[in-house]
């Protein structure tokens, strides 16, 4: 059931180099899902007004507006949709930019069609499990911090913060498993979905905003706690 469901998944592909995104389109309607194109950055805000999808797939250079100005448009209307950016750019600075954008996942040019495939499936599943999960417990409270998972909103105190889906699935996946070691590797497998050896520094960006938004003092962190060697645990018991 769930499989049909993904599969039948619809994705906004925005990409301005055509033979890449004709490729793309070709294979991912082959894998079963409904795929449109946008060619540049105003198409693409155009097709996202209109009409609905599971997933957009956004390149960082794009005419009239960059991945970027886009995916910040998206996450301000739709804190929920997932988004996989694509970019020939490789540097942290520019993959970190991206995640404060909104941007979900970040792969680099060339890649791997197997591992794009992989890495939508993951996002896809996420945002179904992360729908469920929210639902059981959708407000949670600690110290100073109210955390809303179905609308990824949060107040810290006085400040008001919207998260993205993936900071708001590892926090969800910390709290449901406060009180042990969470590894690196296990968040990679349960929240990303993804092998443990793709870029494991990705997990250490994403709990350095969680502190941003909900410590105290980020840098001696009381309810994100870092196991060296190990991973994190969350603890909020007192």
């Amino acid at each position: 059931m769930e499989t049909n469901q993904i599969k039948e998944s619809r994705i906004l592909l925005v990409e301005d180099e055509e033979t890449l995104a004709v490729g793309l389109e070709y294979n991912l309607n082959d894998e079963g899902y409904i795929v449109e194109w946008a060619k540049d950055g105003k198409e693409a805000l155009d097709f996202f007004e209109t009409k609905e999808y599971d997933l957009i797939i956004l390149d960082i250079m794009l005419p009239y507006y960059d991945g970027f100005e886009i995916a910040k448009i998206v996450r301000e209307k739709n804190p929920q949709m997932p988004i996989l950016m694509l970019s020939a750019r490789t540097s942290a600075e520019d993959k970190i930019r991206g995640l404060e954008f909104g941007a979900d996942d970040y792969i680099t040019k060339p890649f791997h069609l197997d591992e794009l495939l992989l890495r939508i499936k993951g996002m896809l599943k996420r945002k179904t499990w992360y729908k469920t999960s929210s639902q059981v417990e959708p407000v949670y409270f600690f110290g100073d911090n109210e955390i809303n998972f179905e609308n990824l909103s949060a107040k810290c105190g006085t400040k008001k913060i919207v998260m993205t889906q993936r900071e708001a699935m590892v926090l969800k996946y910390l709290i449901e498993s406060k009180g042990k070691i969470v590894s690196r590797k296990e968040l990679l497998e349960n929240v990303w979905h993804i092998s443990s050896e793709v870029e494991t520094r990705t997990v250490d960006n994403f709990i350095v905003r969680l502190r941003k938004y909900f410590e105290p003092d980020p840098d001696n962190p009381i309810y994100i706690k870092s196991v060296r060697g190990s991973g994190y645990t969350f603890d909020d018991s007192f």
